[in-house]
Protein backbone atom coordinates (compact mmCIF):
# COMPACT_ATOMS: atom_id res chain seq x y z
CA UNK A 1 0.00 0.00 0.00
CA UNK A 2 1.39 3.10 -1.06
CA UNK A 3 1.09 6.46 1.17
CA UNK A 4 1.29 9.85 -0.61
CA UNK A 5 2.68 12.83 0.99
CA UNK A 6 0.29 16.05 1.39
CA UNK A 7 1.97 18.74 -0.69
CA UNK A 8 -0.25 21.29 0.45
CA UNK A 9 -0.64 22.31 4.04
CA UNK A 10 -4.29 22.02 5.50
CA UNK A 11 -4.43 25.56 5.87
CA UNK A 12 -4.25 25.81 1.88
CA UNK A 13 -6.11 22.97 1.04
CA UNK A 14 -8.60 25.08 3.55
CA UNK A 15 -8.57 27.96 1.85
CA UNK A 16 -8.80 26.76 -1.69
CA UNK A 17 -11.97 25.06 -1.09
CA UNK A 18 -13.31 28.42 0.89
CA UNK A 19 -12.54 30.17 -2.81
CA UNK A 20 -13.94 27.43 -4.85
CA UNK A 21 -17.33 27.25 -2.92
CA UNK A 22 -17.30 31.74 -1.77
CA UNK A 23 -16.81 32.02 -6.08
CA UNK A 24 -18.62 29.49 -7.88
CA UNK A 25 -21.45 31.99 -8.47
CA UNK A 26 -18.89 34.27 -10.24
CA UNK A 27 -18.02 30.87 -12.75
CA UNK A 28 -20.49 29.41 -15.65
CA UNK A 29 -19.77 25.98 -13.89
CA UNK A 30 -18.46 24.26 -10.38
CA UNK A 31 -15.32 22.76 -12.45
CA UNK A 32 -14.79 26.25 -14.15
CA UNK A 33 -14.11 27.59 -10.66
CA UNK A 34 -12.20 24.36 -9.71
CA UNK A 35 -9.98 25.12 -12.37
CA UNK A 36 -9.09 28.63 -11.38
CA UNK A 37 -8.23 28.32 -8.36
CA UNK A 38 -6.25 24.87 -8.76
CA UNK A 39 -4.45 27.23 -11.19
CA UNK A 40 -3.74 29.94 -8.56
CA UNK A 41 -2.61 27.72 -5.79
CA UNK A 42 -1.01 25.19 -8.32
CA UNK A 43 -2.28 21.92 -7.75
CA UNK A 44 -4.61 19.70 -10.52
CA UNK A 45 -8.60 20.29 -11.03
CA UNK A 46 -8.78 17.14 -9.95
CA UNK A 47 -6.94 17.36 -6.68
CA UNK A 48 -9.26 20.30 -5.61
CA UNK A 49 -12.70 18.72 -7.06
CA UNK A 50 -11.92 15.48 -4.51
CA UNK A 51 -10.79 18.11 -1.43
CA UNK A 52 -14.27 19.90 -2.37
CA UNK A 53 -16.11 16.93 -2.72
CA UNK A 54 -14.57 15.38 1.28
CA UNK A 55 -15.26 19.33 2.53
CA UNK A 56 -18.76 19.08 1.61
CA UNK A 57 -19.08 15.46 2.78
CA UNK A 58 -17.47 16.27 6.10
CA UNK A 59 -19.96 19.09 6.70
CA UNK A 60 -22.69 17.24 5.78
CA UNK A 61 -23.30 18.94 2.45
CA UNK A 62 -23.12 15.71 0.55
CA UNK A 63 -23.54 11.79 1.18
CA UNK A 64 -20.96 9.68 2.18
CA UNK A 65 -18.38 8.97 5.04
CA UNK A 66 -17.46 11.62 6.90
CA UNK A 67 -13.28 11.48 7.02
CA UNK A 68 -13.20 10.90 11.02
CA UNK A 69 -15.84 8.44 10.44
CA UNK A 70 -13.34 6.47 8.44
CA UNK A 71 -10.42 7.16 10.05
CA UNK A 72 -12.41 5.17 13.02
CA UNK A 73 -13.38 2.68 10.90
CA UNK A 74 -9.64 2.21 9.35
CA UNK A 75 -8.57 1.82 13.07
CA UNK A 76 -10.79 -0.49 14.39
CA UNK A 77 -10.48 -3.20 10.99
CA UNK A 78 -6.46 -2.48 11.87
CA UNK A 79 -7.05 -3.43 15.57
CA UNK A 80 -9.34 -6.17 14.53
CA UNK A 81 -6.54 -7.77 12.34
CA UNK A 82 -4.00 -7.74 14.46
CA UNK A 83 -6.02 -9.30 17.32
CA UNK A 84 -6.89 -11.88 15.05
CA UNK A 85 -3.28 -12.35 14.49
CA UNK A 86 -2.64 -12.12 18.12
CA UNK A 87 -5.47 -15.37 18.81
CA UNK A 88 -4.04 -17.03 16.06
CA UNK A 89 -0.65 -17.23 17.32
CA UNK A 90 -1.85 -17.92 21.14
CA UNK A 91 -4.04 -20.93 19.13
CA UNK A 92 -0.93 -22.36 17.68
CA UNK A 93 1.21 -21.71 21.03
CA UNK A 94 -1.07 -23.71 22.84
CA UNK A 95 -1.54 -26.72 20.26
CA UNK A 96 2.60 -27.22 20.04
CA UNK A 97 2.59 -26.98 24.19
CA UNK A 98 -0.35 -29.41 24.57
CA UNK A 99 1.62 -31.61 22.17
CA UNK A 100 4.98 -31.21 24.46
CA UNK A 101 3.37 -32.24 27.15
CA UNK A 102 1.92 -35.18 25.31
CA UNK A 103 -1.57 -33.97 25.94
CA UNK A 104 -4.49 -33.76 23.71
CA UNK A 105 -7.28 -31.73 23.33
CA UNK A 106 -9.93 -34.39 24.25
CA UNK A 107 -7.80 -35.17 27.74
CA UNK A 108 -8.32 -31.90 28.98
CA UNK A 109 -11.95 -32.53 30.23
Amino acid sequence: MSKTTNKFAPEVRQRAIRMVLDHEGDYPSRWAAITSVAEKIGCSGHTLLEWVKKAEVDSGKRGGVPTETAEKLKALEREVRELRQANEILRKASAYFDDVDGLTPASHS
